[in-house]
């Protein structure tokens, strides 16, 4: 068993190997969850930005238009 972990004298190329191909695996997986917050919080800025601007231009129709 020991043998078969150290794999003759590649066994710390190999391990290291999986071991950063699973941390890059890891962190594109959970990266979307991790951004899924910063990106609603810009959604909703540029919502309210919107929503804003629609009712100034509104108020001007109206202020222009007696």
């Amino acid at each position: 068993m020991l043998e078969m972990l150290q794999m003759g004298k590649y066994g710390a190329y190999v391990w290291s190997s999986y071991g950063i191909a699973a941390v890059v695996m890891g962190y594109v997986a959970f990266k979307p969850l991790l951004d899924k917050k910063a990106i609603f919080k810009e959604l909703m800025m540029k919502y309210r930005r919107e929503a804003h601007q629609k009712a100034a231009q509104a108020q001007a129709k109206t202020q222009e238009n007696p």
